[in-house]
Formats: structure tokens, C-alpha cells, sequence
């Protein structure tokens, strides 16, 4: 008999535990992208900032104020709003003081809160704050009923959901942040800039990015610098959302006598201090072997040389007047100082990307990568809704105490009659209210009333004030009525704003060329000789006699090619993996040279097959044992990295063989033979013209192999003939000269078997292609 087990329905009660995993995981995302990592449009803060910022707030803690100490705020903090570590508040506290960290700090910091080389801020207990004048831009309106609150963690006090920024803080000081999947770089602006493009997008919706730029033409830096990055760059940033800034720090030459110089570094990039600078030369000019090396790689040796032949000294005369002052004196007078500056520039921090990365929570509370415009779009949606709440607001105040007024007055022209209701009545309040026809507010109010306030005087003051009022109505009505009269109130404000803190930009925005090291190396001719053990060296001129050349012990000669320095020299692994080296870098002498590995990053174990040199536009022939192969550009060959690049796909148990050099394929004649031997031995022909041009890849089959078979000589030829090398089973050397034709057949075939009595040594052709 069957059983089965029967399963619950999910419903109510149940919930099969994939789901239950997948809803939990998104909870816990969401929680971290909108609780901890990712900065509001509408007013640009993290939770934590905000709740800092509304407790200093609720303390009485405005610019004006007498500071308290930080630990005070933290707690406060804690226990109302924010139920986390101190170390969370009091860290977020730090960033938001630091003047070289945000454009326009919001909180002013008295006592040690870190420095820009990376010290720590003093503990808590011992630094003072309170809000800056600025701070005033997020918190002036925010009992206006211009936000929604709610309550906090445990319910007994309320927190806003926003800030009622009156200018784009998400833009002005920019956020960092990551969260699960999610992370955001967005970088500081210029008040007077970003206000000035939120005003024209107001007036005119219609403007793109590429318009708003006239206004925001970059981000401005807390510390200055110069952005070098091109217009059409960074207007492909600010229109996708995303990209990478490159900052550069800016200097003066400081001339000296007698012909002497120094450059003075007065600005760095974000993210970049001088102790970083400091410590990059010094680990440039005095290096360290690697970790697993005993001796300096040729890069540090180098990189060493370079740098002592130009630089004499460097110190760092940052002070409270110049917060960054690195002073560089070059060698020697003589240098260039253009030379010397690109090659620090190149070398060090001194230049570097800065990410762009514009994501954060949007005004329907999801997280995007947003541009230019949707940001300040967005933000200026925010702000109509602020404005307009701010302004129903005032005016329920407004028409409120316009209704209690009205009944005052009405008090004060029947002062005799109120005050005989009152004096021989027992309810008072419903007899004024059926009497003179007043409401029960205003009833209740006249029955507060002190006696004084109805003097004559103050009947003068009563009407003034009323008419004050209804002015003040007629105009809040006309602007909640007029989309364009609110408009016109959203900028002036802003512009009041500007006008009161608005500065001038920091970072100089100037298009220039990367530094880049841009060493001359004479172009001579070079011979470069491998040894089987994968030791290198390099001989001057050609046709070099090796008579005299020697190895280490065990070790051989395994190839030697012709070049110039000025040539990129690619070495092939059995891995199908090429990397790059420099021919003019490359040791000679008459010692032994250097291992190739010391000079790359070979790749798990792989072994040097061979070496390739010649122009970009140079062809060669790859193969590997699996019987495929293709042919591949020199010049596509190049990698750029230590670890080189897979130019060869192989299947496991397959190696690379040593590549076949050939002239550019447009150069070659179509019928030129490529001729294979395998390890059975079976020889194969075919023309080259059915083999393709490709950069990467596995190629084409150029032979049928049976289980266990190889491919192991490839060859190119253009003669009828070609010849065969091997030894004899007592290590006689044998010749043969065969004739193609014999042997011809179509690539991908299994070939024709030679019979030889040892085994095959080398193929080749009787010419030289």
C-alpha cells in the first residue's frame, strides 16, 4: 500500500521555507538600504544625520547657543531616536563637523574631531558641539507642519520622516554609503551652483542635463583640487548617474636663487592626506621585497631609480594657516619642472579617480541611480509639497486666530452688555454664544480674557493686528490658488538662501591630459635569449655569437629571437595565457639574467612556452596539443597587467606549443602550407587561407585526434618540400626531405602516418616564411 505524506497548503498558517527565506532577506536589505547606507533626495541625510540633527535641534543646540559635550548629544540621540551603538552616532557626529570632509558642515565641532592625514576625534567625553549656521537650511521649518512624523523606536517620542530642506542638500554635501546590492558615491557642489540650476529647472522643466550643466559644471570638494575630466565626460556622468572624476591636486613653482626651484602643493584630491603622499614615496624610494621574494622586483627597481633621480626631498609645512602645504624639491635645477610634476602626478595620490555613483532613496521610497536632472527635479517636487504644507499651515493658524479675534472684537464693541451676561448668568458660554451669536472657541476666549486687554488701547492693538491678519490671509490664499505666484515665493526664498550662504567654487574644473610616465627608450636592436629553465636576458645588436653564452647548471638554451627595444616582447604560457614585457627592461650583462616569473604573474602553475616580439601588425600561428589553433595579431596579444590575459582556450589536460611566426596574412600567399605532426607520428597539410584571424579564443580543428593522441610540431611553409628531424632508437640523428603534395589533405582530417624508426624531433620547412 502507497502512503504519501501530505503537505500543509500554504496559507495563513504556513509558508514554505523558500519564501519565508526570501521575504526575510528583502526585509533585512530594505532595512539596511533605507535605515543605515543610502542618503534621502529630499533632504539628503541618512537616518542617523537626521536624528542627530532634530535632537541638537530639540536641545536648544542652534549656532548661537553654548556647546555641550558630544556624549550628551549621543545620548540624547540614543535614547530617543536611535536605538544603535554610540559609536554609530558619535562617528556620523565627527563626519558631519569636519570641514574638509563635508563642503558645508552642519555641525560645529569644538575640540579635536579628527584630521584630514586620518587621526581619530578625541573621545566623546572630551569634544563640545552644536549645529552650525547652515543647519538652519534643514531645521528652520520643520514645526510648520512641512513634515510627517513618527514614532520612534519605542514609542514615546516622535521623530520627523524628513527635513524640510530649503536647497538640495543630497547634492550640496553629497553621501557615501553601501548597503546589500546597493552603493552610493555622491560627491559635494557648489551652493550658489546647484541653487542656481534648481531655479532655472523651476522656471523652465523642459531643461536637460546637458542645459543644467551650464550651472553645475562639476562637483566642488570640500579640500579643492582640479578636475581634469573632459565636458562630453562629465556630461556622461551626470546624465547616466554614474562614472569616475579625475582629480588632480593643484601647486605653485616657487622660485628660489640662483636658478632654483620647489613646487608647493596647496590642494589635494578627496580621500588623498599628505601622510598618504609621504608614505607612497617613501615606500617608492626605499621598497620592501614582496611578500615570497627575496630580492626587489625590476618594477620597484625602477620605480626607485625614477623617483631618486628626480626628487631630492619632500616635507610636509601643513599648519593651522595652510592645511596642506607639501613642499618637493626636485635633483636637480635643470629638471623640467613640467617632467617632474607629471611623473609625481603619475607616481603617487597627487592625481586619482574620484567615483560617481548617484544612487539614493527616491521620493516614491525606492532606491535608483538617478541623474542630474531627475535629482533636482525631485527635489524641487519635494519642495512645492513642503512650501504648499507650510503655507496651509500658517494659514489654518492664520484664519484660527482671525476667528478669535473676530469674537474679541465683538467683546470689546459690547464690553457693558458681555459683561452683564457673564455677571447674572450661571453658564455663561452658551448664554454669549446665544447672545451675540459667538462660537465655543471664541466664547471660551473671552471668558480667559483679563480685564486689562479691554481697555482702549488695547482695542487699537485688536483691530490692527485683525486687519495684519487678513492681509496675511488674502495672500497665503492667493498663493496656495496661483501654482505661479508659489513658484515665484520658492524662488525668492532661494535665493535668499543663496545670497545668505553661498560661497565661491573650491575646485578648479580644467580639462587636461592624465599623467602618465612617458620614458624614452632608444630604438636599438636587441637579441633576447630564454633558457628551458625560463630564465631571461637580453644581448645589444643582432646576429650575436651565443658560442660563449652559458647557463646554470641544468638548465639549456630553449629559444633566441631578433628585435628592438622599443618592441613589446609577449611571452606565451602553457596555459594559453600571454603577458608583457618591456624589451628595453629586460637585464643583459653576460650573467644569466632573470626569471621570467620575477617579471610576471604566471598564472597557476603554468610554464614559459615561448617568447614573441615584432610590430603590432605581426602574425602568428597558435596551436594547441587538443589539435586547434588559429591566428592571432601580435599587437592583440599585449596585456597591460602582470597577470596577462587568456588568449588560448584550453580543455583540461591540453598545453599550449610554441607559436609559428608569419608575416601580416594579407602579405602571405593564400596557398602557403600549414603543416602538423602528432605524437603517433601522422602528418597533415593545409593551405593557411582555411584558418581565421581572431584575437581570443579556441580556434578551428586543424587535426582529427584519436583518444590519448597529440598535436606536438607545427610548421608554415611556402616550398613543395619540408623536412623531418628525428632521433633513432640509439639517439642517431636522422633527416628527411619530403614532399607536401604526398601529404596534402584538408584541415580537420586525421592525416597520413610517417613511418620513422625513432621518434620525431622537429618539422619544418625548406624555406622561411
Amino acid at each position: 500500500m502507497n502512503e504519501h505524506i501530505s503537505q500543509p497548503a500554504v496559507g495563513d498558517d504556513y509558508l514554505l521555507l523558500g519564501q519565508y527565506a526570501e521575504r526575510a532577506y528583502l526585509e533585512y536589505a530594505m532595512s539596511v538600504v533605507k535605515g543605515r547606507a543610502l542618503p534621502e533626495v529630499s533632504d539628503g541625510q541618512k537616518p542617523v544625520q537626521r536624528r542627530i540633527l532634530y535632537a541638537m535641534r530639540d536641545m536648544g543646540l542652534t549656532h548661537g547657543a553654548k556647546p555641550v559635550k558630544s556624549a550628551r548629544v549621543v545620548g540624547e540621540i540614543l535614547g530617543k531616536y536611535h536605538p544603535h551603538g554610540d559609536a554609530s552616532a558619535y562617528d556620523a557626529m565627527v563626519r558631519m563637523a569636519q570641514d574638509f570632509t563635508l563642503r558645508y558642515p552642519l555641525i560645529d565641532g569644538i575640540g579635536n574631531f579628527g584630521s584630514r592625514d586620518g587621526d581619530g576625534a578625541a573621545a566623546m567625553r572630551y569634544t563640545e558641539a552644536r549645529l552650525t549656521p547652515i543647519a538652519e537650511l534643514l531645521l528652520s521649518e520643520i514645526n510648520m507642519g512641512t513634515v510627517d512624523f513618527v514614532p520612534n523606536y519605542d514609542g514615546a517620542f516622535e521623530e520627523p520622516v524628513h527635513l524640510p530642506a530649503r536647497l538640495p542638500m543630497v547634492l550640496l554635501n553629497g553621501a557615501s554609503g553601501i548597503a546589500v546590492g546597493l552603493a552610493t558615491e555622491i560627491p559635494s557642489h557648489n551652493l550658489t551652483e546647484v541653487t542656481q540650476a534648481a531655479i532655472a529647472l523651476l522656471k523652465k522643466p523642459s531643461l536637460e542635463t546637458a542645459d543644467l550643466m551650464q550651472y553645475i559644471p562639476a562637483p566642488d570638494f570640500a579640500g579643492g583640487g582640479q578636475i581634469i575630466t573632459s565636458a562630453a565626460d562629465l556630461q556622461q556622468i551626470y546624465e547616466t548617474g554614474k562614472g569616475s572624476v579625475r582629480v588632480r591636486a593643484r601647486y605653485e613653482i616657487e622660485k628660489l636663487a640662483r636658478g632654483q626651484w620647489r613646487v608647493i602643493v596647496t590642494e589635494l584630491p578627496p580621500n588623498t592626506s599628505a601622510q598618504k603622499i609621504l608614505a607612497e614615496i617613501e615606500e617608492q624610494t626605499n621598497p620592501k621585497p614582496k611578500s615570497g621574494k627575496k630580492n626587489l622586483t625590476q618594477d620597484q627597481q625602477n620605480t626607485k631609480a625614477l623617483m631618486l633621480s628626480l626628487l631630492e626631498k619632500v616635507r610636509d609645512e601643513s599648519d593651522g594657516e595652510s592645511p596642506v602645504r607639501l613642499v618637493f624639491e626636485p635633483k636637480s635645477s635643470r629638471i623640467e619642472p613640467e617632467n617632474f610634476i607629471n611623473t609625481l602626478m603619475a607616481q603617487t595620490g597627487l592625481e586619482g579617480n574620484v567615483p560617481m555613483n548617484l544612487v539614493m532613496m527616491g521620493l516614491d521610497n525606492r532606491p535608483a541611480q538617478k541623474n542630474l536632472k531627475t535629482i533636482l527635479q525631485e527635489w524641487l517636487d519635494f519642495r512645492v509639497i513642503t512650501v504648499t504644507r507650510r503655507l496651509k499651515f500658517r494659514l489654518a493658524q492664520v484664519e484660527k486666530r482671525i476667528h478669535i479675534l473676530d469674537g474679541r472684537m465683538i467683546a470689546f464693541l459690547h464690553i457693558d452688555e458681555v459683561i452683564k451676561v457673564i455677571r447674572e448668568s450661571d453658564e455663561p458660554k452658551p448664554d454669549l454664544m446665544a447672545v451675540f451669536g459667538l462660537t465655543e472657541i471664541q466664547a471660551e476666549d473671552i471668558l480667559e480674557i483679563r480685564l486689562r486687554q479691554l481697555a482702549r488701547l488695547e482695542g487699537f492693538k485688536l483691530e490692527k493686528e485683525l486687519n495684519e491678519l487678513r492681509e496675511e490671509e488674502g495672500r497665503l490664499k492667493i498663493l496656495l490658488g496661483d501654482e505661479n505666484e508659489k513658484r515665484k515665493l520658492i524662488v525668492k526664498e532661494m535665493q535668499a538662501d543663496m545670497k545668505q550662504y553661498g560661497d565661491e567654487r573650491r575646485t578648479l574644473v580644467e580639462e587636461a591630459s592624465r599623467a602618465t610616465l612617458t620614458q624614452t627608450t632608444a630604438d636599438e636592436p636587441v637579441t633576447l635569449i630564454l633558457s628551458n629553465k625560463g630564465w631571461i636576458r637580453s644581448r645589444a645588436g643582432h646576429n650575436v655569437d651565443l658560442s660563449q653564452t652559458t647557463f646554470k647548471e641544468g638548465d639549456g638554451l630553449k629559444q633566441v629571437i631578433e628585435g628592438r627595444t622599443v618592441w613589446p616582447v609577449v611571452v606565451l604560457d602553457s596555459h594559453g595565457r600571454t603577458y608583457t614585457l618591456d624589451a628595453a627592461e629586460i637585464p643583459g650583462g653576460r650573467g644569466d639574467g632573470v626569471p621570467v616569473a620575477s617579471l610576471i604573474e604566471l598564472q597557476n602553475g603554468a610554464e614559459v612556452v615561448a617568447m614573441m616580439t615584432g610590430l603590432p601588425e605581426q602574425h602568428y600561428l597558435l596551436s594547441n596539443s587538443g589539435g586547434y589553433g588559429f591566428i592571432a595579431k601580435l599587437g592583440d596579444m599585449v596585456s597591460r597587467i602582470k597577470a596577462g590575459k587568456v588568449v588560448m582556450t584550453l580543455k583540461a589536460g591540453e598545453r599550449t606549443l610554441p607559436p609559428v611566426g608569419i608575416y601580416a596574412v594579407s602579405l602571405i600567399n593564400p596557398e602557403c602550407k600549414v603543416l602538423l605532426a602528432t605524437d603517433e607520428p601522422r602528418l597533415l597539410a593545409f593551405t593557411i587561407g582555411e584558418l581565421e584571424v581572431m584575437a581570443k579564443g579556441r580556434g578551428l580543428q586543424l587535426i582529427s585526434l584519436s583518444d590519448g593522441i597529440r598535436l606536438e610540431h607545427v610548421a608554415v611553409t611556402s616550398s613543395p618540400e619540408f623536412i623531418v628531424e628525428s632521433t633513432g632508437k640509439r639517439g642517431a640523428a636522422h633527416k628527411e626531405r619530403l614532399r607536401i603534395q604526398d601529404i596534402n589533405n584538408k584541415r580537420g582530417r586525421k592525416g597520413k602516418v610517417l613511418e620513422i624508426s625513432g621518434r620525431l624531433k622537429r618539422l619544418s620547412g625548406t624555406d622561411s616564411v
